[in-house]
């Protein structure tokens, strides 16, 4: 399996009377993640199956996605993607898109430093932390015996845009 790892885009900040759950991406978060879109485009990765968490920032987040990559039909809403989600049960779920399957996968942190952190290490002891935006790509995932698979990039808003 190849596993995608997005943290959503930058949203609006907490404030009295908003919901956390529906905070929205801000300007500059929505451009940042069509950057990321094209950027994924252009480097030719395809998705299967686009889960996202079930927060507005995240949603909005795998709707650009989708667009961006023409792969809308592919988005799903994932309760398991939410702060404070089960691991085990979110591996699991992962799991059942197949060895041969290409998944991303949309949250928060610190949920998704973690799931970096045990396919990489094992464990979650390893410092990984990824930065509103930020892109990780995981080949070689398995969820057999020891979870296990091998990060290849991990990339951030602003190195995409430098690098076009």
């Amino acid at each position: 399996m190849e596993l995608f790892i997005l943290r959503h885009g930058r949203a609006e900040a907490r404030a009295m009377g908003i919901h956390d759950a529906d905070r929205a991406l801000t300007g500059q978060g929505r451009e940042e993640i069509k950057k990321i879109g094209h950027w994924t485009v252009a480097m030719g990765y395809s998705f299967d199956l686009i889960a996202t968490s079930p927060l507005k920032r995240a949603r909005e987040t795998a709707e650009i996605i989708g667009s961006t990559t023409k792969q809308e039909h592919n988005v799903q809403v994932w309760g398991l993607l939410s702060p404070g989600g089960d691991l085990e049960a979110l591996s699991r779920q992962i799991a059942t898109a197949g060895v041969d399957s290409s998944v991303l996968i949309i949250g928060h942190e610190p949920m998704l430093s973690v799931v970096v952190s045990r396919i990489i290490s094992g464990n979650a002891t390893a410092s990984v932390v990824l930065a509103k935006g930020a892109f990780a790509r995981i080949k070689n995932v398995t969820f057999h015996g020891d979870l296990s698979g091998e990060l290849h990039s991990l990339v951030t808003p602003k190195q995409i845009s430098l690098g076009t």
